[in-house]
């Protein structure tokens, strides 16, 4: 199995095309079609459906790919850490970000990696906590922000924020049976008599949410799955429903004053938000100066906000 051969699936894979991956890779597509051919008489698998259109991923190839994907980027972790000890900063370093923060932090983790580590390249990749954990298992991440990951002795990790959930109303919001208004402060119990608007599991906020519930018997009423954070606050300020999120969310919002926010009490629901990498592959030193950047543009925004 050839590294060219499996960057070449990747790309045919990833276009859905082997006349744009050919293109793309600036090679003859013969060439090119050979290439995937000879990966796949190797495997015993067909990775590729070809048809009229282009070309569709196999079982097989979907976990190829997922594997080839992780290969690559090691490959090029490999050849950074070799960079590394002539004494440059350079390579590249993939970090994902939740939704909920990727507005707050892209722009300035950017810079602040850009002014830092100019021989370096940045990825960044927004997705939900459980689906980030794996590809930092894979070595497709290097390493990524996540709300509430589960311990494990493959992963390392370090607290960079704590934060309340609190409840967020629209101002259009229905009042309560009764026609009572919501209190400042509300028990975590209240909320099973409210329609919630949450992201659909995986998300990090509606498991913890679900959790906390459950252990004082009770369950979360949610009327929407939404999962956009843009999305839930819209709603939420048409009066659709009531969100369960950090209060740093609103700024998210081009118009925070049309909300109004309770803080939740008996109990508290306290998210962890935590910088985690892999404990299984070695750290170049692009990836701890990236750690340590990382860290600190998240803190300071998180802290700017609250």
């Amino acid at each position: 199995m050839e590294l060219k051969q499996i960057e070449n699936f990747v790309r045919v894979a990833e276009l859905g095309s082997f006349t744009k991956a050919a293109l793309a890779l600036n090679i003859p597509q013969p060439l090119l079609s050979r290439h995937v051919r000879r990966l796949e008489v190797e495997l015993h698998q067909n990775l590729l459906m070809r048809n009229g259109r282009g070309v569709t991923v196999t079982e097989a190839g979907l976990l190829m790919l997922e594997h080839g994907r992780g290969i690559l980027h090691q490959v090029a972790v490999a050849r950074e850490a070799l960079g590394s000890v002539r004494g440059a900063l350079a390579g590249r370093v993939s970090i994902g970000l939740p939704p909920s923060l990727s507005k707050l932090v892209t722009v300035p983790l950017t810079m602040s990696f850009r002014q830092e580590l100019p021989h370096a390249q940045l990825s960044l990749t927004e997705g939900f906590s459980v689906l980030m954990v794996e590809s930092l298992r894979a070595g497709r991440l290097d390493m990524a922000v996540l709300y509430n990951p589960p311990p494990s002795p493959d992963l390392e990790m370090k607290v960079l924020h704590e934060d309340a959930l609190i409840l967020i109303a629209g101002k259009k919001s229905q009042p309560l049976t009764g026609g009572n208004t919501l209190k400042d402060v509300v028990q975590l119990a209240d909320l099973a008599k409210l329609p919630l608007i949450a992201p659909s599991r995986p998300n990090a906020f509606r498991l913890l949410i679900e959790t906390k519930m459950l252990r004082i018997n009770c369950k979360p009423n949610i009327a929407l799955e939404i999962d956009g954070l843009n999305a839930i606050l819209e709603l939420v300020k048409e009066g659709l429903g009531y969100a369960m999120l950090p209060a740093y969310t609103l700024n998210n919002s081009a118009r925070p004053r049309d909300f109004t926010t309770h803080r939740v009490e008996r109990p508290k629901l306290i998210s962890q938000l935590m910088l985690v990498w892999s404990a299984r592959r070695p750290m170049t030193a692009t990836h701890k100066a990236t750690l340590q950047l990382t860290e600190e543009v998240v803190s300071q925004a998180l802290m700017a906000n609250n």
